[in-house]
């Protein structure tokens, strides 16, 4: 494990880390924040299904039998100083016993595998609300709840339960963290002990997508140009119609829409200019970015879209493409960088507009350099800093002794 001087403070803790699911398709600033503090500290990583109730599709049924035989695993070594275990809830919260069946179960699993990973004093990090009620149970020095995300609208959830636990978990936390700048005001209210907290960006590794080396994916090849390209999950916030009113537009363009399909696509598919490649690997992004004319971001406008900070955002922008995207007020502050559209017609006029000319020289260099000190490692250490603060702060607690693994 690395050292960290300027966080003193936290030598010799560890952290239990609630996430969502690390096998996602789809990497979010849960797992970038909990491989950065595992170069750090070391991290249990707590795997949290259970925020969404699961449908009646079969993928649904068998991540949910997945999950509930990785619970009965001892936690694994994913990384130099990181393990997961597995600790699924049942989503049916209104459902009498439910919860007093979670937290008991909840509690013994992470007991048990806090044990197994040899983790003693430690740090709580809740990036997901739902097991929130575990905040202050775990013998930690310090409870960290880092909300990145309006968790109570998204799909598929219980919005009154997970507003609940949101709540919750926002007074119980010693520090609170922020990623969507729409949602502070209320986060303050809350908990004065709350800071701002926007995501980082894994800079070096979308840079790749300007080096000469970089392969670009034999499926992304031979598209007709220009291709007007998205990496990312394909799920109910982002606008289907939209994108395939623009490729009825300009038939002779190709839309690469890059990511796992969360949502009917069936009329994209049907579109001889549509391609639609499925899940890849986070690492090969760049690769397929590498093929992109143009990247865009087509969201919808609602409460979920509205209280985001937008991630994609500064990957798009370190690749060094153009980007296209609807009006935001976070993706605003990128204005120089980035067109933005109004409506339908704005988004193809803006699209239009960039392809129409070669770009200046140094503009894909710009929209870089627009994010190159907004990386990950910077994101984490200024969370650090705030952390090992009020640690010092704080009045020293009795210790919890380190478990050796069973």
């Amino acid at each position: 494990m690395s050292e960290h001087p300027a966080n003193a403070g936290l030598h010799g803790l560890g952290v239990v880390y609630f996430g969502n699911d690390w096998h996602a398709e789809n990497r979010t600033s849960s797992h970038h924040v909990a491989s950065r503090l595992a170069r750090r500290l070391p991290v249990l990583y707590v795997d949290s299904p259970g925020m969404r109730t699961p449908g009646g599709s079969g993928r649904d049924l068998r991540r949910a039998v997945r999950k509930l035989l990785a619970a009965l695993r001892r936690p694994r070594q994913v990384e130099p100083e990181l393990w997961l275990c597995t600790v699924p809830q049942l989503p049916l919260r209104r459902i009498p016993g439910v919860d007093a069946c979670n937290r008991l179960f909840g509690r013994w699993a992470v007991q048990r595998a806090l044990r197994h990973a040899g983790i003693g004093p430690r740090l709580s990090w809740f990036v997901v609300p739902h097991p929130g009620f575990l905040a202050g149970k775990l013998g930690e020095a310090l409870c960290v709840y880092y909300c990145i995300d309006d968790y109570a609208a998204h799909p598929g959830v219980d919005p009154v339960a997970i507003g609940r636990r949101d709540h919750a978990l926002s007074l119980a936390a010693d520090l609170q963290f922020v990623a969507p700048p729409a949602l502070l005001p209320g986060k303050r209210r809350l908990n004065p002990a709350t800071h701002f907290a926007p995501h980082g960006v894994d800079a070096e590794l979308f840079a790749l997508a300007n080096a000469p080396e970089t392969p670009v994916p034999l499926a992304a090849r031979d598209l007709a140009g220009p291709v007007v390209g998205y990496f990312g999950s394909i799920h109910e916030w982002i606008d289907l119609e939209l994108i395939g009113w623009l490729a009825r537009c300009r038939p002779h363009w190709s839309f690469l829409l890059v990511g796992h399909a969360a949502v009917d696509v069936q009329a994209l598919r049907a579109l001889p200019n549509v391609h639609l490649p499925g899940a890849r690997p986070y690492r090969e992004l760049p690769g397929w970015a590498k093929a992109f004319d143009v990247a865009i971001i087509p969201y919808r406008d609602n409460r979920q879209v509205a209280n985001s900070n937008p991630l994609k955002l500064r990957e798009y922008l370190a690749t060094g493409k153009p980007v296209v995207s609807v009006r935001h007020p976070e993706i605003e502050k990128f204005s120089r960088w980035v067109r933005l559209a109004d409506d339908r017609d704005g988004f193809l006029a803006a699209l239009d507009s960039v392809l129409a000319a070669p770009e200046p020289a140094g503009a894909a260099a710009g929209r870089m350099a627009a994010v190159a000190d907004q990386t990950w490692d910077r994101r984490v250490d200024d969370i650090l800093r705030i952390v090992d603060d009020a640690l010092a702060a704080r009045t020293p607690v009795a210790s919890v002794p380190i478990l050796a693994p069973r």
